[in-house]
């Protein structure tokens, strides 16, 4: 007779047989054929009936600890004391007290020694720590950024990334292991943690949701300046966007080769609507303004000096004979 080891799953397993031959026969004849079906490895000997009941006891942790989570991420969000970024940061630390509870439980289920595995734990946790080195990275950077509130679900950054590149949009969650941004197009880019620690970030709803926007406007030399940054002023004005305390300003930034350069400067609170569409509106407004006032945007101009040479002066010949021809006929 082989011998069976006291393993806590074999033990489960016979007992949840005793009972079930107590209650049917029918069921404890389907079990017993599934026992009939068996292994043996050593001294252990593991049959079909054990191994669903092991596969059993890991999905009903594994539910168990999934349920436990969703309920306390819904008791969470209903927490009227907590702020968004408070919420979030106690959802994924009770979340990972959770799975850690539930995966010592299932290794306590099943019956299985650790001891075991003392032999392989150094290479297998040598092996772990270098795979999985960067998602644990993004884990604990996600739960720093959390912790100090620098980035917070709600928030519109813009993140310049180590080839220059830079994304802008609105922060629709943070995860494990990267934050889910969304742009104005809808594009939805998923940004590790990591990257958020490492490179520069522009939140701009980080201490205030209040953003100055600059818009540069020229005009042509002999305009009146007075009417025109009046026009301008008033074009920041007549949007509804832009915030009225801060006043609107208007700046004159230098004479230019072409014209002079002026700069409207107001404030929004909503940068995540976007920027370039309430720069659009107002560069829109103050060209339908200029055009009824009569204020002129210059063109670029340019004076072309040319060198004399013999064949510049042929050409002239050539060019004043014909010019003398064409008067003739």
């Amino acid at each position: 007779m082989t011998p069976i080891p006291p393993d806590d799953t074999i033990r489960s397993a016979d007992n949840l047989r005793d009972v079930a031959h107590a209650k049917s026969q029918t069921v404890g004849s389907i079990i017993d054929t599934l026992d009939s079906v068996a292994f043996t490895l050593g001294s252990t000997r593991m049959s079909l009936w054990d191994a669903a009941v092991g596969i059993s006891l890991i999905l009903i942790v594994i539910l168990a600890a999934w349920s436990s989570s969703k309920v306390c991420g819904t008791l969470l969000r209903r927490a009227t004391r907590l702020d968004e970024t408070q919420r979030v940061l106690a959802h994924k630390i009770t979340s990972m007290l959770i799975w850690a509870f539930a995966f010592f439980v299932g290794i306590d289920l099943l019956g299985i020694d650790l001891t075991a595995f003392a032999v392989f734990s150094g290479a297998f946790g040598l092996a772990i720590g270098f795979g999985l080195q960067k998602t644990f990275g993004n884990l604990i950077a996600g739960l720093i950024l959390l912790m100090d509130r620098s980035i917070k679900p709600g928030d519109v950054i813009s993140v310049t990334d180590q080839a220059g590149n830079e994304s802008f949009g609105q922060i629709r969650r943070i995860g494990i292991r990267a934050i889910s941004v969304v742009t104005r197009d809808k594009t939805e880019y998923l940004i590790p943690n990591e990257n958020l620690m490492v490179n520069q970030v522009v939140n701009w709803s980080y201490s205030s949701r209040d953003v100055r926007v600059k818009v540069p406007v020229s005009v042509a030399y002999g305009t009146d300046m007075e009417l025109a940054e009046r026009l301008m002023a008033e074009a920041a004005k007549d949007n509804p966007r832009i915030l009225t305390q801060p006043t609107p300003v208007v700046l004159m930034m230098g004479f230019g080769d072409n014209a002079i350069n002026f700069e409207i400067r107001f404030w929004i609170d909503d940068p995540e609507d976007g920027l370039g569409s309430v720069r659009s509106e107002v560069l829109k407004r103050v060209w339908k303004l200029f055009k009824e006032n009569d204020v002129v945007v210059p063109f670029p101009q340019r004076d072309i000096n040319l060198r004399r040479s013999e064949q510049l002066d042929r050409l002239i010949t050539a060019m004043e004979s014909s010019q003398k021809t064409s008067r003739k006929t």
